[in-house]
């Protein structure tokens, strides 16, 4: 089987900001077109459409601020609508995702559309919400066990060309590999090395992780260059391997157990020899639900490994990069804001 890769802005992302009801018709429109851009069809832009506007309302009526966040499924097939607000949170979360519970009430009718529809709240913290749709045919591409966020620069509602953050995921049957590319500067030469990096990964997908790090330093010899991230998880051990200021985490539902930050050097102008850093865990670290690796570009606060999310447990791959994203009013738009996260992919013989 040959590997399955997504480019960030491949298909154009969506961030919106909620602190009203104005950008909730915004959240609609917008989403719809993201919907028909990703290849769905017949009444999926409509679900989609009405998704984030449900999630977008809940948002203007019940928190202080928040977001949307609109893209691609990190592996394909379909469309991911993430929520996330700081506000007074839900005590009676399983409640307020019934139908009829409250004349207000929006959470249940995303339930009954999406598939899957994902919440974790904290009161008095807030709130993280994924809805998926996935195309006709491709129904198990909703459940992947991975997750991405690209946030725009320059905080506009779509990313735009000159965005110079990409990542890719990149699933083979027998191994998942996630990565993220941060372009040096800003600007289009720094957005072409950015989105020209992830394309080299595709026929080296299978291969050791030093060499899936050679192709982009080959590709990217004619452009400014670019610091890459790419990490390759395990049942009990993650592989990572980087040129520059990318740092890679690996996290289980309670503790952050191992930062490690790039080479120094640039990929495509001056790199060292790549080499792969194994992270392993004891076992009784592991849980149920796996062991996590985040690869944040620089324009993520550091901070998250210090201070990571207070959702507890942890959540899975799909929400994580929202927490670890930046929120209104913390937002740090100097730089783009990138984040894949992934736990071991499924095996196949």
């Amino acid at each position: 089987m040959g590997p399955s890769v997504t480019l960030t802005c491949s298909v154009p992302a969506a961030y919106i900001r909620i602190d009203h009801y104005g950008p909730v018709r915004v959240a609609s429109e917008v989403t719809r077109a993201s919907a028909q851009e990703c290849g769905l069809t017949g009444a999926l832009p409509h679900q989609a459409a009405v998704i984030a506007s449900e999630l977008a309302r809940n948002i203007a009526k019940h928190a202080t601020y928040g977001a949307l966040s609109i893209h691609p499924l990190p592996l394909g097939g379909g469309l991911e609508i993430l929520a996330a607000d700081h506000g007074p949170g839900s005590p009676e979360l399983e409640r307020c995702r019934t139908d009829g519970y409250s004349t207000t009430n929006t959470l249940g009718a995303v339930s009954r559309v999406a598939a899957p529809f994902t919440i974790e709240t904290r009161p008095g913290t807030g709130t993280l919400a994924r809805a998926r749709l996935a195309l006709p045919g491709r129904r198990q591409a909703a459940h992947q066990d991975t997750g991405l966020v690209s946030l725009p620069a320059d905080s506009g509602t779509h990313c735009a060309d000159a965005d110079a953050d990409a990542a890719a995921v990149l699933d083979t049957g027998t191994a998942r590999t996630a990565a993220v590319i941060d372009g040096l500067g800003h600007g289009h030469e720094a957005a072409e090395a950015a989105q020209t990096a992830p394309r080299s990964f595709r026929d080296t997908a299978e291969q050791p992780l030093p060499h899936i790090l050679t192709a982009p330093h080959r590709a990217l010899r004619h452009t400014r260059g670019t610091a890459v991230g790419i990490a390759r998880p395990h049942a009990e051990r993650a592989e990572c391997s980087g040129t520059g200021d990318v740092r890679t985490g690996t996290l289980s539902p309670h503790h952050v157990h191992r930062r490690v930050t790039g080479r120094p050097g640039i990929v495509g102008r001056r790199a060292p020899a790549p080499h792969t850093r194994h992270a392993r865990h004891a076992r009784q670290l592991l849980r149920p639900a796996g062991t996590a690796v985040v690869l944040p570009a620089d324009g993520i606060d550091p901070q998250w490994s210090h201070t990571p999310t207070d959702f507890p447990p942890r959540p899975a791959p799909p929400l994580l990069a929202a927490a670890i994203a930046p929120t209104p009013p913390a937002l740090r738009f100097q730089d783009e804001a990138t984040v894949p996260a992934a736990r071991p992919g499924q095996v196949t013989s």
